[in-house]
């Protein structure tokens, strides 16, 4: 612990994706660097209560789900029925791995944890309430530099009685210790759509109550199109353009009475409709900054605040509120504090929606490109049709290519299905090749290994190439096509 009064180079306030990220790249560079984590264990909620737990639970549902539908197990006994307690039991104990793991991290670094509450008495300077094992209640330390990497909560509205015993949100309902035969979910955004498949894939009768006309609308809509319909398909009724006017709960259950007049009742209720950011503790009055009506700070492209010296990263700035983008931020700052050049790309953020099955998709959508009026045309590589798929069981999802049909640059990459998340990379790396390189001839033009679900770009490349019906010209090359400005 390090003692009052010490101070720093930089103090990172928020131990998630985006202050890890910092603090190891400043301390990397020669730079006394301090964590401060409310908690009692680094890792931040994308460790203890997003990220980590939701996809941990995803992934065992999902195993789940293979074992019960896969004709060779059914050789060997019945299905299984799997509780929420099972799959959440796995969750936890992944979270505790990587505590390990990213705590060896600022050991190796020589970064001093301090764990508290911080808050800004100026500038330069914080007090920590420490938590209840530390051996002092209030120490103070100061810095050069701060980055506020301190996250978002479930945002929870007053009229809901959060604290009843069958009313959840995202965070809590990693504490649930029962698997609830009807559950509504209010809120149809990402953490909503991935705790609706989790669900069903338990075989809880699921409700999915969307304040918006179409689920996550920001997806091509051939994609969302294929999420709607999988979910129904599992038995999720899906209730768009409805919002709550009162909600009341007692021992039998939860009941919505919705603005249109319906009723809906269930055994719990999972509030999943917005996250605002962690700063109303931050003492930001001391500094002269100001969080929006979300709890969030402006910055600039360098992640500076309105206050020279303090920094903000992640989920506490707002979109794309992504860990991956997080991280990337994280970085971008401690080099805007080092003086140097950051060279995160905010335009090439993909999305990763861990649905069953998931979602993917990096670029521009269709309906983007047609507002726009780029000539474009589509190749589609459906995964019942390719082998690994066939072999796995997992035929479910496509992989769709948006290119030019003029210069067969790749405009947008969209796939959903199985291992979605990972297969989206391999279009991300040629959509960012320099020169003429990132051309939808890339995958027509190189080998990729027989069977793997890789193997969908060529055949994508090929279904699109067709529709323009394309030639290739007898000197032609991957790189010879000029770009599209």
């Amino acid at each position: 612990m390090p003692g009052a009064s010490k101070h720093y180079d930089t103090i990172v306030i928020g131990s998630g994706p985006g202050g890890e990220a910092a603090a190891m790249n400043l301390a990397k560079h020669g730079q006394k660097v301090a964590m401060v984590e409310k908690h009692r264990v680094v890792g931040g909620a994308c460790t203890h209560l997003g990220t980590i737990p939701s996809k941990a639970l995803r992934h065992s549902v999902s195993e789940a789900i293979a074992f019960n539908t896969n004709p060779m197990f059914r050789d060997i006994g019945e299905p299984r029925v799997f509780c929420y307690q099972d799959v959440l039991r796995h969750a936890k104990d992944i979270a505790s791995k990587q505590v390990i793991v990213r705590t060896d991290f600022y050991s190796r670094n020589k970064i001093d944890l301090v764990f508290g509450f911080a808050s800004f008495i100026d500038k330069n300077t914080i007090k920590i309430n420490l938590t209840a094992e530390a051996k002092h209640k209030e120490i103070q330390l100061s810095a050069d530099n701060f980055i506020i990497a301190t996250g978002s909560s479930p945002y929870l509205p007053d009229d809901i009685d959060f604290s009843h015993p069958r009313i959840y949100n995202s965070d809590t309902i990693l504490d649930m210790e029962h698997t609830p035969p009807r559950l509504t979910i209010y809120g149809a955004g990402v953490i909503g759509c991935e705790y609706a498949s989790i669900f069903a894939g338990l075989g809880v009768r699921v409700g999915l109550v969307n304040t918006r006309d179409r689920l996550l609308s920001f997806l091509d809509d051939e994609i969302a199109d294929a999420l709607s319909y999988q979910l129904r398909n599992e038995n999720v009724l899906v209730r768009h353009n409805e919002e709550y006017s009162k909600i009341e709960a007692d021992d039998d259950g939860v009941t919505l009475h919705m603005q249109s007049g319906k009723i809906i009742h269930s055994t719990a209720l999972l509030w999943c409709n917005g996250r605002s950011g962690n700063t109303a503790n931050l003492g930001l009055e001391n500094v002269g900054l100001k969080a929006d009506s979300r709890g969030q700070l402006k910055v600039n492209k360098a992640f500076c605040t309105d206050v020279p010296n303090i920094f903000a990263v992640g989920d506490v700035i707002g979109w794309p509120s992504l860990a991956s983008a997080s991280y990337d931020q994280g970085r971008a700052a401690s080099f805007g504090i080092m003086g140097k050049k950051s060279y995160w790309k905010s335009d090439d953020v993909p999305t990763g929606i861990y649905t069953i099955p998931e979602i993917s998709s990096v670029g521009k959508n269709e309906r983007e490109l047609t507002e726009a009026k780029v000539p474009y045309e589509v190749g589609q590589a459906h995964f019942k049709n390719t082998a690994r798929a066939q072999i796995t069981g997992q035929r479910l999802g496509m992989l769709k290519i948006l290119f030019h049909r003029e210069t067969l640059q790749i405009l947008g990459i969209h796939c959903f299905g199985d291992q979605a998340a990972e297969i989206i990379h391999i279009g991300q790396a040629i959509m960012n090749q320099k020169g003429k390189g990132n051309t939808i001839k890339y995958f027509t033009a190189h080998t990729f290994n027989y069977p793997t679900m890789a193997e969908a770009y060529r055949i994508a490349a090929l279904d699109g190439l067709n529709r323009i019906r394309y030639k290739v010209p007898e000197d032609d090359t991957v790189t010879e096509l000029p770009l599209a400005k």
